[in-house]
């Protein structure tokens, strides 16, 4: 059990856990008021849960092709205090959108990122971190079909993974908005990056997210991040 100041999360049977991938993108993925958020790929759901914190008036559904992980998201979104707004849908996301055409404000997904590496050991984290390019050019054509004219769509993603989305997006006609660099210290190289993609031509300038100004010391940044959330700050 992870326990958050507004909500907890039981983390049984998901194979991807709480990381800092899934709530650096709980805490800055943006919309302006959106009313209707999707996340695909939700695991524990502590993304849709951190979302429904941040936008009060807000509804999230959330996919999830694993069955146990979207039971036990299920699970910790009838035990917050969110509950009203919260649906997980225990499907992949290409299912999901021929049972349910709708549109959304915001779209975030922390996707499956090893794409044509070696598998994980074990099927479920191979199955929760693997994907191929096809998924990326599904992923990314059915967002941009799904979003509102002004609506956002936030991924988290390892660098070499984040090129290939761009191009990907280009490709289909998503505009990349903005990218957020993220590093574990000031001095240290990017070892993620956020994308946001938009319908739109608007450009914001490119950001930069340092995690800890030294080991075991978090930057002002994440705490400001994830003061709201986390009960060490």
């Amino acid at each position: 059990m992870f326990r958050f100041k507004q909500f907890n999360v039981d983390q049984t049977g998901c194979a991807m856990k709480i990381n800092t991938d899934g709530v650096l993108l709980g805490a800055l993925a943006d919309a302006d008021n959106p009313e209707n958020i999707l996340d695909i790929g939700t695991g524990t759901g502590v993304i849709a849960l951190m979302l429904a914190q941040r936008f009060p008036q807000a509804k999230i559904d959330a996919v999830e092709i694993d069955e146990i992980a979207a039971d036990t998201a299920r699970q910790n979104f009838a035990n917050s205090k969110f509950n009203d707004r919260l649906k997980v849908y225990p499907l992949d996301f290409e299912s999901y959108f021929k049972l349910y055409d709708k549109k959304y404000d915001l779209i975030v997904s922390n996707p499956p990122f090893y794409i044509n590496s070696l598998e994980s050991p074990g099927a479920k984290k191979s199955l929760a971190k693997h994907a191929d390019e096809n998924f990326f050019e599904n992923l990314i054509r059915q967002a941009k079909k799904q979003l509102t004219d002004d609506g956002t769509f936030w991924l988290i993603l390892p660098l070499q993974t984040a090129q290939l989305v761009k191009v990907i997006a280009v490709e289909i006609g998503l505009n990349l908005r903005q990218a957020i660099n993220v590093l574990s210290y000031p001095n240290s190289d990017p070892h993620r990056e956020i994308l946001v993609f938009s319908l739109d031509n608007k450009k914001e300038l490119d950001n930069w997210f340092v995690i800890y100004n030294e080991p075991k010391v978090y930057s002002q940044q994440y705490i400001d991040a994830l003061k709201s959330f986390f009960t060490i700050f």
